[in-house]
């Protein structure tokens, strides 16, 4: 498989996705809560331009098991 950026960034989403995902499966463990305690991140930018505006929101929830994952893939990248 080629090395780029496209790839790397396949592998980060992956990774965070399947970071997410196991943080959630596991969010009925009482023990592993420090693990998938999420802390949420916002960032919206809007504008109005009289001819033109925006307005854009993005909401990242970030866990211990989230951040876990992205490491995971970023390492498999670099062994690929």
């Amino acid at each position: 498989m080629k090395k780029n950026f496209w790839t790397l960034l396949l592998f980060i989403l992956i990774g965070l996705l399947a970071g997410t995902l196991v943080s959630y499966w596991l969010q009925s463990v009482p023990g592993l809560a420090f693990l998938t305690r999420t802390k949420e991140i916002n960032w919206s930018p809007a504008a109005d331009l009289l001819v033109a505006s925006y307005d854009l929101t993005i909401r990242i929830d970030i866990s211990l098991l989230s951040i876990a994952g992205l490491v995971l893939a970023i390492w498999l990248y670099r062994r690929m």
